[in-house]
């Protein structure tokens, strides 16, 4: 099954783009991959179409030797955006290969350990607080809090995930000092962050009831002392994970020993080399993979070097549905598994650009059993969206701080 052409296809998606990578083959099957470049990551398209211009006439069934030929042909460059090209070539030609096998891409990477999947709903109030152009209900206050605690108890959901917002103030609005919102290098945790923190927490808890797990993404939003005031702040709570993103193993261990919750790291890092040391140093519970960036083959390496130390995973995944579809496939067939991250508020036109959305059951997402992701991105619903300029985080830091 010899591949004939890799191109990218975007499209609109409110405060951001999607982008795919296609592969068409010259017997006709095509492979799908959903990528991001809107999350600090301009530039994995060009990525994208140099290295597919240097596996044109090879086979897609070969995934493993195309990326390790991708691999050499940019070893000086490895990492980053150069890293995110390659998987998502890597998880297009997974879905090309599952296509003409006619299998679910989790048969691919050794079958399926379940059939559905506990999910948190990501990103609750953040994107309603953040967009609300595109996600309404608006949250205006900590009554709006309160009530989408509830809403994610009524619709069947046992989880949910946030972020940090500044509550006392005309409106709410997110605290991200580590994406430039507001611009503050040195990234210093005051009382006020605190304060606000808690509350929010504590909104949530009361709308939601005691039952649902609430999990905080605290990101790149701190320094070492900043991420200890703030597990000291609220070590008093019931909360499922501490998320926190750092770039230093020990300094992530060290936060780990100050903690009475589960940390939770490591969404942002590529490749296996970038994960050893921070399972060396025991430097979280829970170690997030991004598959999307990483390719799910080479997930499903990450995650076996996991399962050695001792901990479990869980896919990190805020983008399209097919993203979902990818990470599905990727924690159906890990061992290793502790929840799976999903956004349940959506575009009012996301149903529109994909074949399949995905299933729910009592909190669970259904795994599918049709070929390849089981799961297209619809290509004249995309040319009814053509992409927009600025999306994403890229224009955080032109906002007033």
């Amino acid at each position: 099954m010899k591949i004939a052409k890799v191109e990218t296809r975007h499209c609109d998606a409110g405060w951001r783009n999607y982008h795919f990578v296609k592969v068409t083959t010259e017997s006709g099957i095509v492979g799908w991959s959903e990528f991001d470049e809107g999350f600090g990551s301009p530039g994995v398209s060009q990525v994208v179409e140099a290295m597919g211009s240097k596996i044109i006439g090879q086979s897609a069934d070969d995934h493993e030797r195309l990326y390790a030929l991708m691999y050499a042909l940019t070893r000086p460059a490895a990492g980053g955006v150069v890293a995110e090209g390659l998987g998502a070539i890597e998880n297009a030609l997974l879905d090309a290969k599952a296509k003409g096998l006619g299998v679910p891409c989790y048969q691919l990477l050794g079958g399926r350990m379940r059939d559905r999947i506990r999910v948190y709903w990501s990103h609750c109030g953040t994107w309603r607080i953040n967009h609300p152009k595109y996600y309404p209900p608006q949250i205006t206050d900590l009554d709006g809090v309160k009530a989408m605690g509830a809403e994610v108890r009524e619709k069947g959901f046992t989880a949910l995930k946030t972020n940090i917002f500044m509550h006392d103030q005309d409106k709410p609005a997110g605290w991200r000092p580590g994406f430039a919102s507001p611009f503050y290098p040195e990234l210093n945790v005051d009382r006020k962050v605190l304060r606000n923190l808690r509350t929010h927490l504590e909104a949530f808890r009361d709308g939601a009831g005691p039952d649902i797990d609430i999990l905080l993404d605290l990101n790149f939003n701190a320094k070492t002392e900043g991420y200890v005031k703030i597990l000291r702040e609220i070590a008093d709570l019931d909360m499922f994970w501490i998320e926190i993103d750092s770039y230093n193993a020990e300094a992530l261990a060290y936060i780990r020993q100050q903690s009475r919750h589960p940390i939770s790291s490591c969404e942002t890092l590529l490749g296996l080399r970038d994960f050893l040391p921070y399972f060396k140093a025991q430097s979280m519970d829970v170690a997030i993979v991004d598959a999307v960036w990483n390719g799910v083959w080479q997930s499903m390496k990450i995650a076996n070097a996991a399962e050695a130390y001792e901990v479990n995973v869980a896919p990190h995944n805020f983008y399209g549905h097919l993203c979902s579809m990818m990470n599905v496939h990727f924690a159906a067939a890990v061992p290793n598994l502790r929840i799976m991250e999903i956004d349940i508020d959506r575009i009012p036109w996301d149903h529109e650009l994909f074949s399949h959305q995905p299933e729910f059951e009592d909190g669970h997402i259904v795994v599918p059993d049709r070929p390849g992701w089981g799961c297209d991105p619809v290509e004249e619903a995309m040319a009814a969206h053509p992409p927009t300029a600025v999306t994403g985080n890229s224009d955080w830091a032109m906002r007033k701080t």
